[in-house]
Protein backbone atom coordinates (compact mmCIF):
# COMPACT_ATOMS: atom_id res chain seq x y z
CA UNK A 1 0.00 0.00 0.00
CA UNK A 2 1.04 3.72 -0.11
CA UNK A 3 2.02 6.24 2.88
CA UNK A 4 2.24 9.55 2.17
CA UNK A 5 4.99 11.06 4.42
CA UNK A 6 4.94 14.88 5.21
CA UNK A 7 9.01 15.53 6.22
CA UNK A 8 11.59 13.11 5.87
CA UNK A 9 11.51 10.98 9.42
CA UNK A 10 14.29 8.88 11.18
CA UNK A 11 15.44 5.69 9.12
CA UNK A 12 13.85 3.89 12.06
CA UNK A 13 10.84 4.52 11.20
CA UNK A 14 11.21 4.24 7.53
CA UNK A 15 12.89 1.05 7.43
CA UNK A 16 9.43 -0.66 9.05
CA UNK A 17 7.38 0.75 6.48
CA UNK A 18 9.41 -0.70 3.59
CA UNK A 19 10.10 -3.84 5.16
CA UNK A 20 6.24 -4.03 5.35
CA UNK A 21 6.71 -4.03 1.53
CA UNK A 22 4.52 -0.51 1.21
CA UNK A 23 5.49 2.40 -0.54
CA UNK A 24 6.51 5.20 0.47
CA UNK A 25 6.29 9.13 -0.51
CA UNK A 26 7.74 11.59 1.16
CA UNK A 27 8.10 15.53 0.74
CA UNK A 28 11.40 16.06 1.13
CA UNK A 29 11.85 20.16 0.48
CA UNK A 30 12.73 22.33 3.46
CA UNK A 31 9.59 23.87 4.17
CA UNK A 32 5.73 23.00 4.97
CA UNK A 33 3.19 21.74 2.82
CA UNK A 34 0.20 23.87 2.24
CA UNK A 35 -3.25 23.05 2.94
CA UNK A 36 -4.01 21.99 -0.97
CA UNK A 37 -0.58 20.59 -1.36
CA UNK A 38 -1.03 18.25 1.61
CA UNK A 39 -4.90 17.22 0.63
CA UNK A 40 -3.06 16.87 -2.88
CA UNK A 41 -0.31 14.44 -1.89
CA UNK A 42 -2.94 12.33 0.07
CA UNK A 43 -5.05 11.82 -3.45
CA UNK A 44 -3.47 8.46 -4.28
CA UNK A 45 -2.33 7.63 -0.80
CA UNK A 46 -3.74 4.86 1.49
CA UNK A 47 -2.48 6.55 5.10
CA UNK A 48 -1.02 10.07 5.74
CA UNK A 49 2.41 10.12 8.27
CA UNK A 50 2.03 13.72 9.57
CA UNK A 51 5.03 15.33 11.22
CA UNK A 52 4.96 18.81 12.35
CA UNK A 53 1.57 20.81 12.19
CA UNK A 54 -0.43 20.79 9.54
CA UNK A 55 -3.65 21.73 9.87
CA UNK A 56 -6.02 18.57 9.42
CA UNK A 57 -9.24 19.74 9.77
CA UNK A 58 -12.87 18.83 8.74
CA UNK A 59 -11.99 20.45 4.78
CA UNK A 60 -8.93 17.71 4.49
CA UNK A 61 -10.56 14.73 6.05
CA UNK A 62 -13.70 14.95 3.87
CA UNK A 63 -11.46 15.33 1.02
CA UNK A 64 -9.44 12.44 1.89
CA UNK A 65 -11.97 10.23 3.45
CA UNK A 66 -10.33 7.35 1.81
CA UNK A 67 -6.87 7.64 4.06
CA UNK A 68 -7.06 4.17 6.20
CA UNK A 69 -5.32 5.98 9.22
CA UNK A 70 -3.29 9.02 10.22
CA UNK A 71 -0.53 8.49 12.34
CA UNK A 72 1.19 11.82 13.89
CA UNK A 73 5.07 12.15 14.60
CA UNK A 74 3.58 14.43 17.74
CA UNK A 75 2.11 13.81 20.72
CA UNK A 76 -0.14 16.92 20.74
CA UNK A 77 -2.59 17.06 18.00
CA UNK A 78 -4.45 20.19 18.80
CA UNK A 79 -3.61 20.91 15.15
CA UNK A 80 -6.49 18.16 14.31
CA UNK A 81 -10.09 18.15 14.32
CA UNK A 82 -10.37 14.87 15.92
CA UNK A 83 -14.41 15.38 15.47
CA UNK A 84 -13.80 15.39 11.85
CA UNK A 85 -12.06 12.53 11.55
CA UNK A 86 -14.07 10.26 13.78
CA UNK A 87 -17.57 11.53 11.30
CA UNK A 88 -15.56 10.39 8.40
CA UNK A 89 -14.46 7.28 9.88
CA UNK A 90 -10.71 7.95 10.05
CA UNK A 91 -8.82 6.99 12.88
CA UNK A 92 -5.99 9.04 13.90
CA UNK A 93 -2.86 8.20 15.94
CA UNK A 94 -0.11 10.63 17.98
CA UNK A 95 3.11 9.61 19.55
CA UNK A 96 2.53 10.39 23.65
CA UNK A 97 5.04 9.29 26.42
CA UNK A 98 8.23 8.85 24.14
CA UNK A 99 9.14 12.23 24.08
CA UNK A 100 8.73 13.25 27.71
CA UNK A 101 12.05 12.77 29.16
CA UNK A 102 13.84 15.33 26.19
CA UNK A 103 11.14 17.55 26.76
CA UNK A 104 11.69 17.66 30.85
CA UNK A 105 15.21 18.08 30.12
CA UNK A 106 14.81 20.99 27.46
CA UNK A 107 12.76 22.97 30.57
CA UNK A 108 15.49 22.38 33.22
CA UNK A 109 17.87 23.63 30.23
CA UNK A 110 15.59 26.65 29.66
CA UNK A 111 15.22 27.15 33.97
CA UNK A 112 19.19 26.99 34.34
CA UNK A 113 19.60 29.75 31.50
CA UNK A 114 17.37 32.05 32.88
CA UNK A 115 18.65 32.21 36.93
CA UNK A 116 21.73 32.85 35.11
CA UNK A 117 21.48 34.94 32.43
CA UNK A 118 22.92 32.37 30.12
CA UNK A 119 21.76 33.73 26.74
CA UNK A 120 22.47 37.34 27.54
CA UNK A 121 25.70 36.66 28.60
CA UNK A 122 26.97 34.30 25.65
CA UNK A 123 25.62 37.67 23.50
CA UNK A 124 27.86 39.83 24.93
CA UNK A 125 30.99 37.57 24.25
CA UNK A 126 30.09 37.33 20.74
CA UNK A 127 29.44 41.28 20.40
CA UNK A 128 32.65 42.09 21.19
CA UNK A 129 30.85 43.05 25.67
CA UNK A 130 32.46 40.98 27.20
CA UNK A 131 34.00 43.62 30.01
CA UNK A 132 35.90 43.70 32.99
CA UNK A 133 34.63 42.08 36.13
CA UNK A 134 31.81 44.23 37.95
CA UNK A 135 31.03 43.01 41.50
CA UNK A 136 27.14 43.33 40.96
CA UNK A 137 27.08 43.41 37.22
CA UNK A 138 24.84 40.54 35.10
CA UNK A 139 24.23 38.32 38.57
CA UNK A 140 21.97 35.32 38.15
CA UNK A 141 19.86 33.60 41.15
CA UNK A 142 19.96 30.58 43.01
CA UNK A 143 17.22 28.03 42.44
CA UNK A 144 18.34 25.75 45.67
CA UNK A 145 15.01 25.85 48.20
CA UNK A 146 12.63 27.99 45.75
CA UNK A 147 9.14 26.87 45.21
CA UNK A 148 8.47 25.37 41.49
CA UNK A 149 4.49 25.55 40.29
CA UNK A 150 4.11 23.07 37.31
CA UNK A 151 0.87 23.98 35.48
CA UNK A 152 -0.18 20.38 34.00
CA UNK A 153 1.84 17.66 36.40
CA UNK A 154 1.28 14.82 33.70
CA UNK A 155 5.00 12.69 32.67
CA UNK A 156 6.83 15.71 31.74
CA UNK A 157 6.12 18.25 34.17
CA UNK A 158 6.74 15.13 36.91
CA UNK A 159 9.73 14.44 35.17
CA UNK A 160 11.14 18.38 35.47
CA UNK A 161 9.16 17.81 38.76
CA UNK A 162 12.01 15.33 39.94
CA UNK A 163 14.83 17.01 38.51
CA UNK A 164 14.35 19.95 40.12
CA UNK A 165 13.68 18.31 43.75
CA UNK A 166 16.56 15.74 44.08
CA UNK A 167 18.97 18.92 42.08
CA UNK A 168 17.52 22.02 43.65
CA UNK A 169 15.66 20.54 46.71
CA UNK A 170 12.82 22.74 45.52
CA UNK A 171 9.33 22.83 46.76
CA UNK A 172 7.09 21.38 44.75
CA UNK A 173 3.25 22.45 44.21
CA UNK A 174 1.16 22.07 41.03
CA UNK A 175 -2.16 22.81 39.16
CA UNK A 176 -4.44 20.08 37.08
CA UNK A 177 -7.73 20.13 36.32
CA UNK A 178 -7.80 16.52 38.77
CA UNK A 179 -5.71 15.55 40.99
CA UNK A 180 -1.98 14.20 39.68
CA UNK A 181 -1.10 10.42 39.69
CA UNK A 182 2.34 11.73 39.87
CA UNK A 183 1.88 14.01 43.24
CA UNK A 184 1.99 11.57 46.04
CA UNK A 185 5.80 10.19 44.84
CA UNK A 186 6.96 14.05 44.59
CA UNK A 187 5.38 15.19 47.17
CA UNK A 188 3.86 17.93 45.38
CA UNK A 189 0.73 19.88 46.66
CA UNK A 190 -2.41 20.86 44.43
CA UNK A 191 -3.00 24.76 44.52
CA UNK A 192 -5.66 26.98 42.62
CA UNK A 193 -3.79 28.43 40.04
CA UNK A 194 -4.62 31.76 41.36
CA UNK A 195 -2.53 30.42 44.54
CA UNK A 196 0.15 28.56 42.38
CA UNK A 197 0.95 31.96 40.69
CA UNK A 198 1.28 34.13 43.72
CA UNK A 199 3.48 31.06 45.63
CA UNK A 200 5.67 29.54 42.95
CA UNK A 201 9.74 31.45 42.11
CA UNK A 202 9.21 29.23 38.86
CA UNK A 203 6.49 28.29 36.97
CA UNK A 204 6.74 25.91 34.08
CA UNK A 205 3.68 25.42 31.70
CA UNK A 206 3.30 21.63 30.62
CA UNK A 207 -0.82 21.41 29.78
CA UNK A 208 -1.69 20.28 26.48
CA UNK A 209 -3.58 23.55 24.43
CA UNK A 210 -7.77 23.16 24.46
CA UNK A 211 -10.03 26.09 25.14
CA UNK A 212 -9.59 25.96 28.71
CA UNK A 213 -5.81 26.72 28.62
CA UNK A 214 -5.56 28.72 25.29
CA UNK A 215 -4.73 32.47 26.31
CA UNK A 216 -4.17 31.35 30.58
CA UNK A 217 -1.14 33.34 31.40
CA UNK A 218 -2.53 36.88 30.11
CA UNK A 219 -1.57 40.17 31.36
CA UNK A 220 -4.00 39.16 34.67
CA UNK A 221 -2.07 35.56 35.47
CA UNK A 222 1.53 37.38 35.12
CA UNK A 223 0.71 40.17 36.91
CA UNK A 224 -0.52 38.00 39.95
CA UNK A 225 2.76 35.78 39.83
CA UNK A 226 5.13 36.31 42.12
CA UNK A 227 7.57 39.52 42.04
CA UNK A 228 10.93 38.04 40.25
CA UNK A 229 9.31 34.82 39.51
CA UNK A 230 10.64 32.80 36.37
CA UNK A 231 8.18 31.59 33.74
CA UNK A 232 8.72 28.51 31.16
CA UNK A 233 6.54 27.14 28.54
CA UNK A 234 7.69 23.92 26.40
CA UNK A 235 4.02 23.53 25.60
CA UNK A 236 2.35 25.41 23.56
CA UNK A 237 2.82 28.62 22.34
CA UNK A 238 -0.74 29.90 22.60
CA UNK A 239 -0.81 29.20 26.42
CA UNK A 240 0.69 32.44 26.80
CA UNK A 241 0.13 36.39 25.59
CA UNK A 242 3.07 37.37 24.04
CA UNK A 243 2.70 40.97 24.61
CA UNK A 244 1.82 40.40 27.86
CA UNK A 245 4.80 38.38 28.63
CA UNK A 246 6.44 41.24 27.17
CA UNK A 247 5.39 43.74 29.10
CA UNK A 248 5.70 41.93 32.39
CA UNK A 249 9.52 41.50 31.96
CA UNK A 250 10.09 45.12 30.82
CA UNK A 251 8.60 46.04 34.07
CA UNK A 252 10.62 44.40 35.72
CA UNK A 253 7.54 42.27 37.34
CA UNK A 254 9.09 38.99 36.19
CA UNK A 255 12.90 38.08 36.50
CA UNK A 256 12.97 36.29 33.27
CA UNK A 257 11.35 34.04 31.09
CA UNK A 258 12.07 30.55 29.09
CA UNK A 259 10.37 29.84 25.97
CA UNK A 260 10.49 26.61 23.63
CA UNK A 261 7.13 27.30 22.07
CA UNK A 262 6.06 30.76 20.51
CA UNK A 263 3.12 32.09 18.90
CA UNK A 264 3.29 32.24 15.95
CA UNK A 265 6.01 29.80 14.87
CA UNK A 266 8.69 30.71 13.88
CA UNK A 267 9.19 33.76 16.25
CA UNK A 268 10.32 37.06 13.97
CA UNK A 269 13.47 37.82 14.76
CA UNK A 270 13.08 41.67 15.23
CA UNK A 271 10.92 40.36 18.44
CA UNK A 272 12.18 42.31 21.12
CA UNK A 273 12.17 39.43 23.56
CA UNK A 274 15.12 37.81 21.44
CA UNK A 275 17.44 40.72 22.84
CA UNK A 276 16.20 41.08 26.73
CA UNK A 277 18.36 40.35 29.32
CA UNK A 278 17.26 36.43 30.90
CA UNK A 279 15.46 35.53 28.73
CA UNK A 280 16.29 32.19 26.66
CA UNK A 281 13.91 31.01 23.82
CA UNK A 282 14.42 27.54 21.53
CA UNK A 283 13.27 27.06 18.37
CA UNK A 284 10.93 24.28 19.65
CA UNK A 285 13.85 21.97 20.02
CA UNK A 286 11.65 19.51 23.28
CA UNK A 287 11.71 16.38 21.38
CA UNK A 288 15.18 16.72 18.77
CA UNK A 289 16.92 14.20 20.66
CA UNK A 290 18.42 10.78 18.23
CA UNK A 291 16.74 8.75 20.45
CA UNK A 292 13.75 10.72 20.81
CA UNK A 293 13.21 11.08 17.33
CA UNK A 294 13.38 7.43 16.35
CA UNK A 295 11.18 6.52 19.36
CA UNK A 296 8.66 8.91 17.41
CA UNK A 297 9.28 7.59 14.48
CA UNK A 298 8.78 3.88 15.12
CA UNK A 299 5.67 4.96 16.91
CA UNK A 300 4.25 6.68 14.01
CA UNK A 301 5.07 3.72 11.94
CA UNK A 302 3.52 1.09 14.19
CA UNK A 303 0.23 2.89 14.07
CA UNK A 304 0.40 3.21 10.44
CA UNK A 305 1.13 -0.42 9.70
CA UNK A 306 -1.77 -1.16 12.02
CA UNK A 307 -3.99 0.96 10.16
CA UNK A 308 -2.63 -0.35 6.72
CA UNK A 309 -3.27 -3.87 8.61
CA UNK A 310 -7.12 -2.86 9.37
CA UNK A 311 -6.08 -3.20 12.96
CA UNK A 312 -7.02 -0.54 15.94
CA UNK A 313 -3.99 2.10 16.43
CA UNK A 314 -1.93 1.28 19.16
CA UNK A 315 -1.91 4.87 20.40
CA UNK A 316 -5.34 5.66 18.65
CA UNK A 317 -7.17 9.31 19.37
CA UNK A 318 -10.81 8.64 18.46
CA UNK A 319 -11.24 4.61 19.46
CA UNK A 320 -14.82 4.76 18.73
CA UNK A 321 -14.82 4.90 14.73
CA UNK A 322 -13.78 1.00 15.49
CA UNK A 323 -16.98 0.92 16.86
Amino acid sequence: MRIFISRIIPEAGRRLLLQAGHTLTEHAEKRPLSHEELIGACTSQDALLSVGHSRLDDDFFSRCRHLRGVALMSAGYDQVDIAAATHWKIPVSNTPGVLSAATADTAFLLLLAVSRNAFYNYRRIITGNWGFFEPTANLGIELYGKTLGIVGLGKIGADLAHKCKVVYNMRLVYHNRSASRFAAALGAEYLSFEELLQTSDVVSVHTDLNPATEGMFNAAAFARMKPGSIFINTARGKIHDEQALTQALQSGHLWGCGLDVTHPEPMQPDNPLLTMPRVCILPHIGSATVETRNRMAVMAAENTLAALRGEKMPQVLNPSVYG
